[in-house]
């Protein structure tokens, strides 16, 4: 058990420090320390209402009107003060949390988006649900990490409180406690430790691809729809659903025992103080006032040292939380060594053109060779259509010359990014308005409405603003447009852009030859050089070579004049 939590509070160091030393110390401390004066307070005004709970139940026995309604008068004025320091603790408390959630989850977006690797990490089977570990798992580790350590420092200051006040009542109490405590947590280490631990850690991993399930239906209700596939996508959904409730189940048994021993074990507090002095106030030894104030005391203390029996259902859930953002942090981090101890493709930017020395593709996982030893230039003016089979990695070639892809060898020099601009076959349609989709991926520029108009008139989408309700007007755009008006809405991104060189990966699939040939006759007479994918001899006159891949690694370059497509 011990090598497990050393583990676990190195990921949790991991994850927490980074906080605590940024930039945001200072404020963080200060809330922290406020926090720690209210716990003071809690604990005081705890102490003192537990005494005055004693005193008025003396004063009742003994029939003793004054002394009864001084107690009532004393407890009324505590609560005056302990009530606001009660509530300004939780509003400090979640205040901090919420901070540090912000921080921590912009530094983790900074990572996620950093050096692509919310595209790397995509599908990797190591890593699910990558999202809801942002949207989630942080937010739930920031309120228990503050949850956890102010019930600790809390537990430790009630504990030397409540013990004084204990140790004066009854040497044999304290005793008692002691050997009670920790036998109840040694148990509940041992036997419920580390299944709970690992259902708890299933449970939110089958949770998260439940509701992956049910977004993805949503997002693709139109392909399955024209697949009929629903069936198919119920009984996916049904056997995640069916995981989770399984693992749910095994977690439900497992708590009903840990239930049973916690409440067994709490309950028995209620009459084991009062038996332990019962003689010594039957005797008359001690008032009843006293007993009460035992009672209450013994129940504050065992709760300060039974912290980990309390919560260890929590506790359980927090190390799963721990665990996932450990990985994920991990897997940020490792994708990029994993690559180069593999071996990759060497990327140089600001060259000025593209060109590829001796370049080897292989898949991300190099299960397979799609091109070998390339050698080619594109010059300035001088376009490249890329052929052949379908799966021969004319796509994946793609990617890695705009760099997503760079597990291989060899060496790609191109121009700086800014000077590049890559469409897919499936343009990419964000959320936002019409505006928003013709300026991405650049919002800051400055671009006035008749220029933006005149945009949509150039990829013959003159009414596009007028039917949609303005260039403001924010809808589902994909659902709206149909694939063509899709392609050449990214037409008209890339025409505001006029990047040097334009990479098209099918980019006109959906497009007659009309509007085909008009697309690309703006895009060459604004001197961007195109490197294309396509199976239409017509757009050999756009383009000066055409290399051609065979699917096995091997590869032919031509001259574009001339070449004529196998059909």
């Amino acid at each position: 058990m011990k090598p497990v939590n050393r583990q676990l509070w190195q990921r949790f160091l991991d994850i927490a420090a980074p906080y605590w030393r940024s930039e945001e110390r200072w404020s963080a401390l200060g809330r922290l320390a406020l926090l720690l004066l209210l716990l003071l307070g809690q604990t005081a005004f705890a102490v003192l209402l537990n005494e005055q709970t004693g005193e008025f139940t003396s004063a009742l026995a003994a029939r003793d009107e004054h002394r009864f309604w001084q107690a009532i008068l004393l407890c009324l004025g505590l609560l005056v003060g302990a009530v606001p320091t009660y509530a300004c603790y939780y509003w400090v408390r979640d205040t901090l949390g919420n901070h540090w959630r912000r921080w921590l989850t912009q530094r983790f977006l900074l990572r996620y988006f950093g050096e692509r690797h919310y595209y790397s990490l995509n599908g990797l089977a190591a890593l699910d649900n990558p999202d809801q570990r942002i949207a989630e798992d942080i937010n739930t580790f920031t309120q228990r990490s503050l949850f956890f350590l102010l019930i600790l420092i809390g537990a430790t200051m009630q504990l030397t409180a409540f013990s004084r006040v204990l140790w004066g009542i009854s040497h044999t109490l304290v005793y008692f406690l002691v050997v009670y405590a920790i036998s109840g947590t040694v148990i509940t280490l041992r036997v419920y430790g580390k299944p709970l631990t690992g259902l708890n850690f299933r449970q939110l991993k089958r949770e998260a691809d439940l509701r992956y399930s049910l977004v993805r239906v949503r997002e693709k209700a139109e392909s399955i729809a024209l697949y009929r596939g629903e069936q198919q996508e119920l009984q996916q959904i049904r056997h995640r659903f069916g995981l989770a409730y399984d693992n749910f189940r095994q977690l439900i048994r497992g708590q009903f025992f840990l239930n049973l021993f916690q409440y067994g074990y709490s309950m028995l507090t209620i009459v084991l103080p009062s038996m332990l002095i019962a003689e010594r106030v039957l005797s008359g030894e001690l008032e009843v006032g006293m007993a009460v104030r035992a009672a209450g005391a013994f129940t504050a203390v065992l709760s300060a040292v039974s912290v980990v029996i309390d919560n260890f259902e929590s506790l359980s859930r927090f190390a799963a939380g721990i665990e996932r953002l450990d990985v994920f942090s991990h897997q940020l981090d490792g994708p990029a060594g994993d690559r180069r101890a593999a071996g990759r493709i060497e990327s140089i930017e600001g060259a000025p053109q593209l060109e590829l020395e001796r370049v080897t593709l292989q898949t991300p996982g190099a299960e397979r060779v799609l091109v070998q030893e390339l050698s080619l230039a594109v010059e300035p003016g001088q376009g490249l259509l890329v052929v052949g089979a379908s799966g021969c990695g004319k796509s994946s070639l793609l990617r890695a010359i705009v760099g997503l892809w760079d597990s291989g060898s060899g060496k790609i020099l191109r121009p700086h990014p800014d000077e590049i601009m890559f469409l897919p076959q499936q343009p990419y349609m964000l959320l936002g308005s019409l505006r928003s989709q013709l300026l991405y991926p650049r919002q800051e520029r400055q671009v006035g409405d008749q220029e933006l108009l005149a945009l949509l008139e150039r990829v013959n989408l003159p009414d596009l603003a007028e039917r949609s309700g303005g260039l403001d007007a924010e809808l589902d755009w994909e659902k709206t447009l149909s694939m063509g008006e899709q392609q050449r809405l990214a037409f008209a991104r890339l025409l505001l852009t006029q990047p040097r060189y334009a990479i098209l990966d099918e980019a006109t699939s959906a497009l007659d030859l009309a509007n085909e040939r008009w697309l690309y006759q703006q895009l060459m007479d604004g001197q961007t050089t195109l490197i294309s994918v396509g199976h239409r001899s017509t757009l050999l006159t756009y383009h000066s070579q055409v290399l051609e891949l065979d699917g096995n690694g091997g590869w032919q370059a031509h001259v574009a004049q001339g070449y004529r497509f196998e059909h």
